[in-house]
C-alpha cells in the first residue's frame, strides 16, 4: 500500500485534490506550490508536465503548459526539481501530463525516477489502456506506482469494469466529456451519470474532475465520489499571484 492507497484507506469522503503545471507561474515555483498546498489542506497533489500540444486541457492549463515551457521546464528538470520531496511534502502526489514527453523521456526511466524521488503515481490521459496492460502494467507495479485511469459520460460499462480491474489508488472520473477549465453545471444529467457510476460498485474509490472550481461544485460532486479535483480554477489562482492558503479555504470552508 503506497501512499495514495492508504490515504484513500482511512479517508472516504471529501478529499480535495489540486492539479497544477510544474515550472508555473515561474520555473522554481514547483514544490514550494507543493508545499503550500499540504500546509493549506490538501489530501493530494497532482503536479502536471507540460507538453505542447494538452489535447485534453481547455486554455488556462494550455497557457500554463506553455509559459512553463518556456520557463525551461521538462520531465528531466522536474525529477531534480522533485529530489527533496520527501523530506518538504508528506501527502500523495501524482504526476499527470501526456505520453509523448513520458516515451521520450523513457518509460522505465520515468517510472524508476517517480520512485526515487517518492511520486505515487501518474494520469496520462493520451496511454491507451490495452498498451498499459501489454506494455507497462507490470513495470508500474515493480515501482509501486499507480496508474489513474479516466472515464467519461460514454465510456461503457465493459471498459469502467476492464479499468477499474486495472486500476489502483483511484479512478479518475470525468464530469463531463469538454477539456479541462470549463464550469461544471451540476445538472439532472450530470447526477443521474455519477449516482450510475457510483451504483456499480467498483472496487476503486472515484474521484471527480474537470470543471470543479468552488466550495459549491466541489460539495456537490464530492457526494458521489471520495472527493474532487480542483485544477483550472487553481492554476488561475497562482497565476494571479494570489495565495494558495486563501484559495484551498474558499474549498473547504476553513
Amino acid at each position: 500500500m503506497n501512499r495514495l492507497e492508504a490515504l484513500f484507506s482511512k479517508k472516504k469522503q471529501n478529499i480535495l485534490s489540486i492539479y497544477y503545471t510544474a515550472g508555473y507561474p515561474a520555473l522554481n515555483d514547483t514544490l514550494r506550490i507543493a508545499e503550500e498546498l499540504e500546509a493549506a489542506g490538501a489530501d493530494l497533489l497532482e503536479i502536471g508536465f507540460p507538453y505542447s500540444d494538452p489535447v485534453a486541457d481547455g486554455p488556462v492549463i494550455q497557457g500554463s503548459s506553455k509559459i512553463a515551457l518556456d520557463n525551461g521546464m521538462n520531465l528531466k528538470l522536474l525529477f531534480e526539481q522533485l529530489k527533496d520531496l520527501r523530506s518538504r511534502v508528506n501527502i500523495p502526489v501524482l504526476l499527470m501530463g501526456y505520453v509523448n514527453p513520458m516515451l521520450q523521456f523513457g518509460v522505465e526511466n520515468f517510472c524508476r525516477a517517480c520512485k526515487e524521488v517518492g511520486v505515487d503515481g501518474c494520469i496520462v490521459p493520451d496511454l491507451p489502456m490495452a498498451e498499459y496492460e501489454r506494455h507497462y502494467k507490470t513495470l508500474f507495479g515493480s515501482y509501486d506506482l499507480c496508474n489513474i485511469f479516466l472515464i467519461t459520460p460514454q465510456t461503457s460499462e465493459e471498459r469502467i469494469r476492464k479499468i477499474d480491474s486495472l486500476s489502483r489508488g483511484f479512478i479518475y472520473l470525468l464530469s463531463s466529456s469538454a477539456t479541462t477549465g470549463k464550469n461544471l453545471d451540476v445538472s439532472e444529467d450530470t447526477e443521474a451519470y455519477f449516482s450510475r457510476i457510483q451504483s456499480m460498485n467498483l472496487k476503486n474509490p472515484l474521484m471527480i474532475g474537470f470543471g470543479i472550481h468552488d466550495r459549491h461544485t466541489f460539495k456537490k460532486t464530492a457526494a458521489y465520489a471520495s472527493g474532487a479535483i480542483i485544477g483550472s480554477a487553481f492554476v488561475k489562482n497562482i497565476g494571479e499571484g494570489k495565495p494558495v492558503s486563501d484559495f484551498i479555504a474558499s474549498i473547504t470552508g476553513t
